[in-house]
């Protein structure tokens, strides 16, 4: 459903991300960077966090399948494929118009979800008589944390980047839920 934006002139807004699509968004990028600081020093809270991660995984893979339009995985594969021709236009300027995930922040969704499931049941291993101090799945663990980070870090410079060649308050529409569309 469209309706015109408050003071927008040749703008259109669109309802793209649910509200539990939100809260999990925001919840997730909070409970990474919790259990990114307190490794060593805060093992409870590092667990607590971890363990939320997991149950955030879980529902997001549930309403990947069950969830609204923009939130489903449907268009998951087309959007892959697109990517390296939208990466590679985007040294260009060149970014199209996408009303949910463009091609870069779907390769950055499954990039996030593959590592964040690696490093969240590497860190559940590592709390078990069988896994602990296994030199490999600590590896695993680390090496997986840190590769988040710097996705996290990739993915807030991609908002940022598109967000300027767009036009558009990226960031906000993540905590509105609406979407500017521009008219042509």
């Amino acid at each position: 459903m469209t309706e015109a934006a408050p003071g927008a002139r040749g703008a259109t807004s669109v309802q793209v991300w649910d509200l539990p699509l939100r809260l999990w968004h925001w919840a997730l990028a909070i409970l990474v960077l919790v259990a990114w600081v307190t490794p060593s020093t805060y093992d409870r809270v590092h667990r607590l966090a971890g363990y939320s991660v997991i149950g955030l995984l879980a529902f997001r893979l549930i309403w990947g399948f069950a969830g609204t339009r923009y939130a489903r995985f449907a268009r998951l594969g087309v959007r892959l494929r697109a990517a390296p021709r939208y990466i590679w236009n985007l040294r260009r300027g060149i970014t199209g118009r996408y009303i949910g995930l463009n091609p870069a922040g779907t390769v950055m969704l499954v990039a996030l979800l593959f590592l964040l499931a690696i490093s969240t049941i590497t860190g559940v291993m590592e709390v078990t008589v069988t896994f602990f101090g296994v030199w490999w799945v600590e590896d695993t663990h680390a090496y997986a944390s840190d590769a988040v980070m710097v996705l996290v870090g990739l993915h807030v410079l991609g908002v940022v980047v598109v967000g300027l060649l767009q036009r558009q308050n990226l960031v906000r529409a993540m905590f509105t839920g609406r979407k500017q569309l521009r008219n042509r």
